[in-house]
């Protein structure tokens, strides 16, 4: 039978079928795709794309977009491993389109079909894609509201930053002060609020030196008043993220 191919243009047939996928995994799939040999085998895929073409010309297609491979993530989850961001976001991806696709049968589940074991084999969970999207901005930001918790870590964090910025403003914007500063600016080095103070007024600044300009010319400078202020944040820092550590390794729990 593999002599025929050629003839038969088969890898071009395969090729304008790929096309019309979905996602990776149905394009190779379409792309591996062989005829069948056996006469119920091929019957019993007839009937699939008789009742797949018939779905289709009296309701419309579903929505397949958002189809990722998410088989990795499902494993590591089940084995107890935290999933990353972008791994949940794909979960939650999926979980769309079983939805999507389990609401659209819903409204023709008077047609039978012999594809209707694919149907019963979806499980959507509107419960554990809501609680992902709501949790999850992006791919590299949680949302505050993923937990009260991580709201009230992020509410304190800006509080003690406002102040840091309100304090660090009474040197930045003090004119007798700016001849010892490089920039009227706030800057962060370290993860800590600092200013740039001209090199050859260092000693006029006391405080923490935390890091040098490339040129030497400007060193910068946590003053010790806001020392302690700083200190709070670097500690609300990493109360924030064993919070999102906890908020993910639960998620992962509930996909696994």
């Amino acid at each position: 039978m593999n002599r025929q191919y050629p003839a038969l243009e088969l890898d071009k047939v395969l090729e304008l079928l790929a096309q019309h996928t979905s996602c990776e995994d149905a394009r190779l799939a379409a792309l591996n795709l062989e005829p069948q040999t056996d006469l119920a085998s091929a019957q019993a895929l007839m009937n699939q794309t008789r009742d797949a073409h018939m779905l289709l010309a009296r309701f419309g297609g579903p929505a397949f977009g958002g189809l990722i491979n998410v088989n990795n993530a499902l494993y590591r989850a089940d084995a107890g491993s935290t999933l990353s961001l972008k791994e949940l976001l794909n979960v939650a991806s999926v979980l769309h389109v079983i939805r999507t696709i389990s609401q659209w049968r819903s409204t023709n589940e008077g047609v039978a079909t012999v594809l209707d074991v694919y149907f019963n084999a979806l499980m959507p969970n509107r419960f554990l894609e809501d609680s992902i999207t709501t949790a999850i901005i992006s791919e590299e930001e949680i949302a505050d509201n993923a937990s009260p918790t991580l709201a009230d870590i992020r509410r304190k964090i800006r509080a003690q930053e406002s102040k840091v910025r309100d304090q660090l403003g009474k040197y930045t914007h003090n004119t007798n002060f700016s001849k010892y500063l490089q920039d009227n600016i706030i800057t962060m080095r370290n993860g800590r609020y600092v200013i740039p103070v001209r090199n050859e007024y260092r000693g006029e600044v006391p405080g923490l030196v935390h890091d040098t300009s490339s040129s030497g010319a400007t060193v910068f400078i946590e003053p010790m008043p806001i020392v302690e202020a700083n200190n709070q944040i670097k500690l609300l820092k990493n109360k924030e993220e064993d919070e999102i550590d906890r908020i993910l390794a639960e998620l992962s729990a509930n996909v696994g």
